[in-house]
């Protein structure tokens, strides 16, 4: 069966992969809206329904998915990259950080395959919240001085924490109004105070045509998980 309480310790181990690889930040969340918003909340149908009988699957382990995420990521890296990461790179990293498993080049293989099936083959990446909010982050900075305040490594950040957190997970629902919420907070925590003269709300209710109600409820909720104690 796939247990939630697995999530968690997979999305950090693709983020942390991500790093390990220093991919760019397209890969990284292309691969994250790939299992995190896909693969895994599709997981539990596929194997009720008895689609597939493989050993990777059948117990659902911790390891295996380390495996998927993997994968996520090499699926992200051959859609992005010019010069896509190879299956030896993340067997080699495999090889070093699963230690319950060893996976070799051919589960690798079929572990793609299972991905694919598991996705019903349907990897595009173009509807995701990254590419959503660096659009208006280019937007912002293109008719405000304070866009230039606005960090974009810290909407990555927020980005991260929200899919380390199971109870924010509605908030992937939405792409655009993710981001524009992303933005947002962004907004209100790295642009000083006595910069706030722009109307940042208005502005991305104006541009992507999200409600604004739906905004500030998503603001209000991740700034609630950014913003508490460690």
């Amino acid at each position: 069966m796939v247990s939630w309480c697995q999530r968690l310790p997979t999305v950090e181990f693709l983020i942390q992969s991500a790093q390990h690889f220093q991919v760019a930040p397209i890969v990284k969340y292309s691969a994250l809206s790939l299992f995190a918003d896909r693969f895994f909340p599709s997981l539990p149908a596929f194997v009720k329904g008895g689609n597939s009988t493989s050993w990777l699957l059948r117990p659902l382990t911790q390891s295996a998915l380390h495996l998927f995420a993997l994968i996520s990521l090499w699926i992200s890296s051959k859609i992005h990259d010019s010069q896509p990461l190879s299956v030896a790179c993340f067997k080699s990293l495999a090889d070093t950080s699963i230690n319950e498993q060893h996976f070799t080049t051919r589960n690798f293989l079929d572990a793609e395959v299972l991905f694919m099936e598991v996705l019903n083959f349907e990897i595009g990446t173009a509807d995701i919240a990254f590419l959503f909010l660096e659009e208006l982050w280019i937007q912002i900075k293109g008719v405000a001085k304070v866009g230039e305040l606005i960090s974009f490594e810290a909407c990555m950040e927020i980005m991260d924490l929200l899919y380390e957190k199971e109870e924010t997970l509605f908030v992937f629902r939405s792409p655009y109004s993710l981001a524009a919420s992303i933005l947002v907070v962004s907004y209100v925590m790295t642009v000083p105070k006595q910069k706030w003269e722009f109307p940042v709300l208005a502005w991305v209710n104006f541009v992507t045509s999200c409600k604004e109600e739906e905004i500030i409820k998503m603001v209000t909720e991740i700034l609630k998980h950014v913003l508490e104690p460690s």
